[in-house]
């Protein structure tokens, strides 16, 4: 007898989505021990406490990513996670005591404009949150199998029109999202390998530059800069994906 608990079930008794759990899965972060006799998902006690753990972490404000190392790399240093959360929340803590002393100062002022005391207010955070890098694709379905095989990328969201073309795609890359967008004629977004130039450059962090650059020669990927040390002290090689964007991995020299 199969035991342990199905997708509907968790998702029940953990307040996420069941297309939440079908994506933890894509990407590896939760994957179900067995599968019934029917073919359906199941989740033993295994499973939920890595996703009660997924829970905790999520709840330090680590990104998916980060997540999965957290859980699954032996080298991951939860001191220096918890420190740049610490920093984190720091400074969302000094935000907040600033905007608490405007508006105790607006309060005390009595009459003051209140459209001038709200203009003063929003100077305190800035409008920017976060930046999302957007590359151009004439494929996006095949743009994002193609960055996570060749360059071990990890798969986000990938949305299908009713026509099942892709409309949107995501791949993770440390702790930063790439959007994948589709040629669009009105906005003059177009891929690339449409043009017949390089149109944008992605610079990304890795581990060890060799063993990446390795991987990526013998996934076939078109390598047109070998790995060097550069005078600016990074360690790089550069690579162009199937529709001629251009990828530099790096690591800081010692």
């Amino acid at each position: 007898m199969t035991t342990g608990h199905r997708v509907g079930e968790l998702a029940e008794a953990t307040g996420l989505t069941v297309r939440t759990l079908h994506y933890y899965e894509q990407i590896g972060l939760l994957t179900p021990s067995g599968r019934s006799p029917a073919g359906h998902r199941i989740y033993d006690a295994a499973d939920e406490e890595r996703l009660y753990r997924v829970g905790l972490l999520r709840r330090l404000g680590m990104d998916l990513a980060e997540v999965r190392r957290a859980l699954d790399d032996p080298a991951w240093d939860p001191t220096t996670a918890l420190e740049a959360h610490l920093a984190a929340l720091d400074a969302r803590l000094d935000a907040t005591a600033r905007l608490r002393s405007k508006v105790a100062g607006a309060l005390a002022a009595g009459g003051t404009d209140l459209v001038a005391v709200l203009d003063e207010l929003t100077t305190l955070e800035p409008p920017a949150q976060q930046r999302i890098l957007l590359l151009v694709y004439a494929d996006v379905g095949a743009a994002q199998a193609w960055l996570v095989k060749r360059f071990g990328l990890l798969p986000g969201d990938l949305v299908r029109d009713g026509d099942g073309r892709a409309v949107h795609g995501e791949v993770h890359a440390g702790d930063g999202v790439i959007w994948l967008h589709p040629e669009q004629d009105a906005y003059r977004l177009a891929s690339p390998g449409t043009v017949g130039a390089t149109t944008a450059s992605v610079a990304v962090l890795v581990d060890d530059v060799d063993a990446h650059h390795r991987r990526s020669v013998d996934a076939g990927v078109d390598v047109c800069q070998e790995p060097v040390d550069q005078d600016y002290g990074y360690r790089v090689y550069s690579a162009y994906d199937l529709e001629g964007h251009l990828w530099s991995f790096l690591r800081a020299v010692d």
